[in-house]
């Protein structure tokens, strides 16, 4: 098994960027082949990707420990797929996101590693967006209307 890891700041504080991560829905926004995430009770998530051009369905898990801000998701197939991210509060106004994943895949560490760091760097990206139309819609948009 080996273990990959990327640790980001991201310019949102800790609970609001938790708030965003905890929620399935939210996946397919930040990572590229997710195409669908929906709850299904418990910590049963239904997903759908596309991988390698073909479309992939099936069941995950997702667990969120709310006290500790820390998530954990897995699913089965034949990679042993799984990770777990937490988020520490650095200032009032930002995060510390670090994600760590575990597979069994050999011989794409590189490749891995890098799908890690832009997966993380789309999910900062979203975020704070989806973050800031939120709070310009709240004041009456970007107008202030």
């Amino acid at each position: 098994m080996t273990d990959y890891q990327h640790t980001a700041t991201i310019d949102l504080p800790a609970d609001e960027l938790f708030a965003y991560l905890r929620e399935p829905r939210n996946l397919p926004r930040y990572f590229p082949q997710m195409r669908a995430a929906e709850p299904e009770g418990g910590d049963a998530v239904h997903v759908e990707a596309e991988v390698g051009g073909e479309r992939v369905e099936g069941e995950a898990w997702l667990t969120v420990d709310e006290d500790a801000r820390k998530l954990s998701w897995g699913a089965q197939g034949p990679h042993d797929y799984h990770g777990e991210l937490s988020i520490d509060e650095q200032n009032p106004g930002s995060s510390r996101l670090t994600v760590v994943l575990h597979s069994v895949r050999e011989g794409e560490d590189e490749q891995v590693q890098r799908g890690l760091e832009q997966t993380v760097a789309a999910l900062a990206h979203q975020a704070t967006a989806d973050a800031d139309v939120e709070n310009a819609e709240a004041e009456g948009g970007w107008t202030g209307r």
